[in-house]
């Protein structure tokens, strides 16, 4: 016997928290605001917890409640996801990766049509995230792509997904044809906040003195390289990221051949050693090193 509380209350709990209203999470299940109350203090009375901290026109969940909603809104995603499953055909496979945000936008998103298009019997469900996914415990993802580093672990094989090249991107629009270390110094430069490698470390592997002038600031990469292709500066980006920009021309590199060259291992594919001959995995994660230039290890 499972020990659960009422799934009518978690439920409830979802949908006020998600809205952060009672009013609208009311709405939306076809239920009164008073019953949404109802519930949410019945889930209260089963942990001991507050769940909700409660205002005049707002809830905010406590601690407890953000955990418990963080976890619930992926179980019942998951419960979504295995319902409208049912229907599949005699072959037909659903593919569950969670991929880094920018990895996602920039590079796998765009190649995704040409994988579905030769593996129609597999059906991919992409979500996204900043952390990297722990695959001992998320057992509703089958394969995860992560930035920085991996989750590892007993029975999950990690695997780089090969060097990415770090360089100096901008606009053609802000050269000028000057030399590129007295050019690099007179631009704006646009930190990345998470990136493997910052300017500083940059310009002490170049040699250069680093401007003491302000850097914008984004906290993905994506959005770095998006306003380097807008002109607002320079971007220390990985040219995997920036592979679109830089076949439009929307961005160039600095200094190719003047500047030391810089790699990193920055994405990270993971999946579970026993599913590591499950079609869909095998398949897919085959089609992900291919397409990454890379030969792929086997557990």
């Amino acid at each position: 016997m499972r020990k659960i509380p009422n799934f009518f209350a978690l439920r409830a709990f979802e949908a006020a928290a998600r809205f952060e209203s009672f009013t609208l999470g009311a709405q939306e299940l076809n239920l009164t605001p008073s019953a949404v109350s109802h519930h949410v203090r019945e889930l209260e009375e089963h942990f001991g917890v507050p769940l909700f901290l409660r205002g005049n026109r707002r809830v905010e969940t406590t601690d407890e409640g953000k955990r418990l909603f963080e976890s619930l809104s992926r179980i019942l995603d998951a419960l979504e996801a295995s319902c409208s499953e049912v229907g599949l055909g005699a072959g037909e496979q659903v593919l569950t990766v969670h991929c880094a945000p920018s990895l996602a936008v920039k590079w796998l998103g765009p190649r995704l049509p040409q994988f579905m298009q030769s593996h129609r019997n597999i059906t991919i469900r992409l979500s996204s995230g900043p952390e990297p996914i722990d695959l001992a415990r998320v057992r509703e993802i089958d394969i995860a792509i992560s930035y920085g580093f991996a989750r590892e672990g007993a029975g999950i094989q990690v695997t780089p997904l090969g060097p990415e090249r770090i360089v100096p991107l901008c606009s053609p629009s802000l050269l000028d044809g000057t030399a590129p270390a007295v050019q690099i110094a007179s631009l704006p430069l646009i930190d990345s906040q998470l990136s493997r490698v910052s300017w500083p470390d940059w310009f002490s592997l170049n040699g250069l003195r680093l401007p003491t002038t302000p850097r914008p600031s984004f906290d993905r990469a994506a959005l770095a390289i998006s306003a380097a292709a807008d002109g607002m500066g320079v971007a220390l980006e990985s040219v995997r990221l920036a592979e679109r920009e830089i076949a439009r021309g929307a961005l160039v590199e600095i200094g190719a051949d003047t500047f030391a060259p810089l790699a990193r291992d920055t994405h990270f594919v993971s999946y579970r050693v026993k599913q590591a001959d499950v079609d869909k995995i095998s398949v897919f994660s085959a089609w992900l090193f291919a397409e990454a230039g890379i030969e792929q290890s086997r557990p």
